[in-house]
């Protein structure tokens, strides 16, 4: 498959997820699929140039909806696996295969920074903590100057732990 073809894959897929989250799921959504499949259509093995694009497109919500809790009723937004499926006409298995997938290829998790809906961005639980000589401590048990060094490095998407010197 040409580059073109691969495009013009892309954009039905930025289209169909893309009505899916006006229809069911919120605009926080929407810009994850985007930049999800974007990021997907710059791998060098794209793996949407394959396969049913409906399956691709409900495997990516299913991808975000994992590691953001989209399927637990006590979340907002909250849609069924069997809700996302009859909608795109898509098998749970293949779906889940394919978000499987995804997720692998993208090294995605519970709370990855860059696909988190800003719901999850703000109750990270990790926000109140800070590795310090391998340890998980509260980040209040920093100094001021300390914490404020960890805010600003996480505002800028980047990670921060320490380690205190030691007289041997």
């Amino acid at each position: 498959m040409n580059k073109d073809e691969i495009k013009k894959r892309e954009k039905k897929l930025l289209e169909l997820t893309g009505t899916f989250c006006e229809q069911h799921l919120d605009n926080d959504y929407a810009q994850l699929c985007d930049k999800l499949i974007k990021k997907l259509g710059r791998k060098r093995d794209v793996p949407f140039q394959r396969g049913k694009i409906e399956i691709w497109a409900a495997a990516v919500i299913h991808a975000l909806g994992a590691i953001n809790f989209l399927f637990d009723k006590s979340f907002e937004p909250y849609i069924s696996l069997d809700q996302l499926n009859d909608y795109f006409g898509t098998n749970k298995s293949t779906v889940t295969n394919k978000s499987k997938q995804i997720k692998d290829l993208l090294k995605l998790w519970h709370f990855s920074p860059e696909f988190s809906t800003q719901h999850m961005t703000d109750n990270n639980p990790f926000n109140d903590m800070v590795i310090v000589d391998g340890f998980i401590v509260p980040l209040s048990e920093l100094s001021e100057d300390l914490q404020k060094l960890v805010k600003e490095e996480r505002a800028a998407g980047r990670d921060i732990e320490f380690t205190t010197e030691r007289d041997d």
